[in-house]
C-alpha cells in the first residue's frame, strides 16, 4: 500500500490497523517454534525432543511427524516414548523414499507435532515441494509445530554464508517463515562443536575429517553463530514492535538500537546513507532510509528526482529498509516516523543556510532535537561542494511565480481599486484598505507565497496612491496613515504565508487522495477480472494512464517469457529488454533502467507475484527516454503491481479448482 498521510497514520497513542490485522490473521492458527542453530550438530533436534517431552508430560497431545536422528544415540534415546506418525512411501526412479505424511497428521490432529529439518526438499510427487509448506498447512489447521533449522538455510543469508564458507546451500526457505515463528537459539561454542565432530557425534569419521577441513572451521562456525544470534534478535525485535503497534504502547522500548536516516534529493544524502550504514554496523542495528515528501516534492526536476532515486537505491543496496512518507514539513514527518518506527538514533544532514533563511523557516535540526525526546540525533554537515550545488539548484527551482498569476492578481487589484473609488464616492468609508486583502489571499492561495507578497506590496502602494491624502501621490502627510499602510503590508505578508501553507497542504492532500483513489478504483476493477489476458490489459492501461508511461506484461510460456499485454500495443521487445525481464523473473528482483542490473535497457522490469514467488514480469518505460518512474511514483507502482500479483494468483487458483472439478 502507498504511504498514508500523517493524519491517517497510526501513532504511539493509536493502534496500527495493519498490526491488528496481522494479529487477527494469527487467530485460530497453530504456533510455530523454530530451534535455530549455527550448524549441524549443535543439538537442535535433541533440544526439540526435550521440549516436546516436557509438553507431553504436561498433558499436551504431542506426536512426531518426522525426526532425523542421523544415528546419534542421544537423540534416539530421547525419541522413545513419543507417538510417531508413520511416514508415506514415494516411489522415485526405482527407489522408495519416505516423507512426512501430512494427511495422516491432519487426520490425527494432535495439539503439537514435531517436524525436523524445516528447509527439507520433499521428494517428487509430494503435495508440496518444500517441508515448510507442509508445516504451513499444519499451522493453518490449528496444529502447533516444533521444527529445526540451520542459519545457512535462510534465503536472505544464503549469499552471506556462501561468501565465507565457500559452500552454496541449495535448500532454503523464505524469511517470512521465520518472521512468523517463535525462535529458540540452540547454541554451543565453536570449540565444543569441533570436539563433538572429532568424537564422531555429528558425522561418521571419514565425513567428519572432510568437514573439519572445509565447513567446520572455527572461523566459519564463529561467523555462523553470530548470524544465528543476530537473526534471532531481529525477529524478536520485529515481533515486539508489532505487539507495541497493535496495542498502541508508547515509548521506544530500546532493547536494541534502531536507526533512521533522512534522505533528500541533495547529492550529500549519499554521504548520510554511507554514514548510517557504518553506524548500523557498529551498533549491530537495523536501519531505515526515509524520504519525507512535502509539497515541494512536486516541483523537483528530473535531475533531482534521479538523485533521490539513486540515494534510495543505494540505501537498499546497503541493507536498509526504504520508506517514503508524505508530510506538511520535513521536521513533522521525521518526528512521526521516528515515533512509529521506535527509532533510537536519527541521522540528518545540516545544509549550509543563511541566517535569514533560518529566521524565516526555522532550523529543522533544532526542531528535531526538541520534538524527539529519547532519540539521539546525529547531525552531519554537508560538504561545501554539496552546499554550493544545493544553493544553485534552489535558485533555479524557487521561481517568483508565473506571469499569468501576476496578471490575474494585478487585475484583481485594479478591480478592488475601482470598487473602493466607487464606495468612497458613495460615502465616507474608512476601512477600504481591508478590500486589498482579497487579491493578496487569492494570489497566495493560487500562485504561491512570493506572488502573494509582491501583490501585497502593490496593494499597499495602490491604497496609498488612490485613498491616502494627498491623493494620486505616494506621499503620506498624516503619520497615522503611515501606520495604516505598514499594518496593511504586514497583514498582507502574514496572510500570504498562511494562504501559501494552506495551498501546500491542499496539494499534498490532493496527491495522497488521488493515489488512494487510484488504488481503490484499481482494486474494484480487479474484483471482476477472471482471465489473465483481461488482467494484463487492465494493469497496463491503468499504469500507463496514472504514470504516463508505456507498460508491458510478460508471463511464463513454454519457450520462456511471452508478451501477454502492452499499452500502447507493441509486438515484441528488443533482446536487451528480454534479458532484463528474464533476470527480473528468475531472481525475483527489479532489473533494467533505474535498478542495478542491465541498466542499459530503456525499460524497468519488476517481478509480479505473490507469496514470495514471481508469477510474471511487469515493465515500464517512457517515450522521452527519461527515468521510467520518479521516486514519488514508485510506491504507487509497487502497490498496483502487488494487487495485480494477488489477482493473478487468484486466477491461477481458480483455474486449478475448475480443472479439479471436471469429471475424469
Amino acid at each position: 500500500m502507498p504511504d498514508r498521510p500523517l493524519s491517517d497514520r497510526p501513532g504511539p497513542d493509536r493502534p496500527d490497523p495493519d498490526a491488528l490485522l496481522r494479529a487477527a490473521a494469527r487467530e485460530g492458527r497453530g504456533r510455530l517454534k523454530v530451534f535455530l542453530g549455527a550448524a549441524p550438530g549443535v543439538g537442535k533436534t535433541y533440544e526439540m525432543l526435550g521440549d516436546g517431552a516436557a509438553r507431553r508430560e504436561a498433558g499436551v497431545d504431542v506426536v512426531v511427524g518426522v525426526v532425523e536422528t542421523h544415528g546419534r544415540a542421544e537423540t534416539e534415546a530421547r525419541l522413545k516414548g513419543f507417538e510417531i506418525v508413520p511416514r508415506r512411501r514415494i516411489a522415485y526412479r526405482g527407489h522408495d523414499l519416505e516423507e512426512m505424511d501430512i494427511d495422516a497428521i491432519l487426520a490425527r490432529h494432535p495439539r503439537l507435532v514435531l517436524v525436523d529439518e524445516l528447509a527439507h526438499t520433499n521428494a517428487a510427487g509430494s503435495r508440496h515441494d518444500k517441508r515448510y509448506q507442509d508445516v504451513e498447512e499444519l499451522l493453518a489447521a490449528g496444529i502447533d509445530v516444533y521444527s529445526t533449522l540451520n542459519i545457512q538455510h535462510i534465503e536472505s543469508l544464503n549469499d552471506v554464508v556462501a561468501s565465507f564458507t565457500k559452500v552454496r546451500v541449495r535448500e532454503t526457505l523464505p524469511d517470512r517463515v521465520l518472521d512468523q515463528a517463535d525462535i529458540e537459539v540452540v547454541d554451543i561454542l565453536p570449540d565444543e562443536l569441533i570436539e563433538r565432530l572429532k568424537a564422531g557425534k555429528v558425522y561418521i569419521p571419514h565425513e567428519a575429517t572432510r568437514a573439519l577441513g572445509n565447513f567446520f572451521s572455527k572461523s566459519n562456525l564463529s561467523a555462523l553463530r553470530e548470524l544465528a544470534l543476530r537473526r534471532a534478535a531481529q525477529s524478536v525485535d520485529a515481533q515486539m514492535l508489532d505487539y507495541l503497534r497493535a496495542h498502541a504502547l508508547a515509548g521506544t522500548w530500546a532493547a536494541g538500537d534502531r536507526l533512521v536516516v533522512a534522505v533528500s534529493e541533495q547529492p550529500g544524502s549519499t554521504e548520510l546513507v554511507r554514514a548510517a550504514r557504518r553506524l548500523a554496523d557498529a551498533l549491530r542495528a537495523p536501519w531505515t532510509a526515509v524520504h519525507i515528501e512535502t509539497a515541494r516534492s512536486a516541483t523537483l526536476g528530473d535531475a533531482e528526482n534521479a538523485q533521490l532515486a539513486a540515494t534510495l537505491h543505494l540505501a537498499a543496496q546497503l541493507g536498509a529498509q526504504v520508506a517514503t512518507l508524505p508530510a506538511d514539513s520535513v521536521a513533522e514527518g521525521l518526528t512521526h516516523f521516528t515515533a512509529e518506527a521506535r527509532a533510537t538514533q536519527l541521522i540528518v544532514g545540516k545544509s549550509v543556510r543563511s541566517r535569514w533563511f533560518e529566521l524565516r523557516h526555522g532550523s529543522v535540526v533544532d526542531r528535531l532535537v526538541r520534538e524527539t525526546p529519547g532519540v539521539a540525533v546525529h547531525v552531519l554537515p554537508m560538504s561545501e561542494v554539496v552546499a554550493r550545488g544545493t544553493r544553485a539548484s534552489g535558485r533555479g527551482g524557487e521561481t517568483w511565480g508565473e506571469p499569468a498569476g501576476y496578471g490575474i492578481a494585478l487585475a484583481l487589484v485594479a478591480l478592488v481599486t475601482l470598487l473602493g473609488v466607487s464606495l468612497l464616492a458613495a460615502g465616507n468609508i474608512t476601512n477600504i484598505g481591508l478590500l486589498y486583502l482579497l487579491p493578496v489571499m487569492v494570489a497566495a492561495t493560487r500562485h504561491g507565497l512570493r506572488t502573494g507578497v509582491v501583490i501585497g506590496l502593490v496593494s499597499s502602494l495602490a491604497y496609498n496612491f488612490f485613498f491616502i491624502p494627498p491623493l494620486h501621490t505616494f506621499t503620506i502627510q498624516d503619520p497615522q496613515n503611515i501606520i495604516t499602510v505598514l499594518v496593511l503590508l504586514g497583514v498582507a505578508v502574514v496572510s500570504s504565508q498562511l494562504a501559501s501553507r494552506v495551498r501546500e497542504q491542499a496539494l499534498l492532500a490532493r496527491r495522497s487522495a488521488a493515489q488512494n483513489g487510484a488504488l481503490a478504483g484499481f482494486a474494484r476493477l480487479l474484483a471482476g477480472v477472471g482471465q489473465e489476458a483481461e488482467l494484463g490489459q487492465l494493469l497496463c492501461a491503468e499504469v500507463a494512464r496514472l504514470l504516463d508511461v508505456h507498460a508491458v506484461l510478460l508471463l511464463p510460456a513454454d519457450d520462456g517469457l511471452a508478451l501477454r499485454a502492452a499499452f500502447p500495443p507493441v509486438d515484441r521487445l528488443e533482446t536487451l529488454e528480454q534479458a532484463a525481464a528474464r533476470w527480473a523473473f528468475d531472481h525475483n528482483q527489479p532489473a533494467g533502467r533505474g535498478s542495478d542490473t542491465l541498466t542499459a535497457s530503456e525499460w524497468l522490469f519488476h517481478p509480479l507475484g505473490a507469496g514470495g514467488r514471481a508469477l510474471g514480469v511487469f515493465g515500464v518505460a517512457r517515450a522521452d527516454a527519461r527515468a521510467p518512474v520518479r521516486s514519488d511514483q514508485l510506491p504507487l507502482l509497487l502497490s498496483l503491481i502487488d494487487q495485480a500479483g494477488l489477482a493473478l494468483e487468484r486466477i491461477a487458483l481458480q483455474s486449478v479448482v475448475a480443472r479439479a472439478a471436471q469429471p475424469v
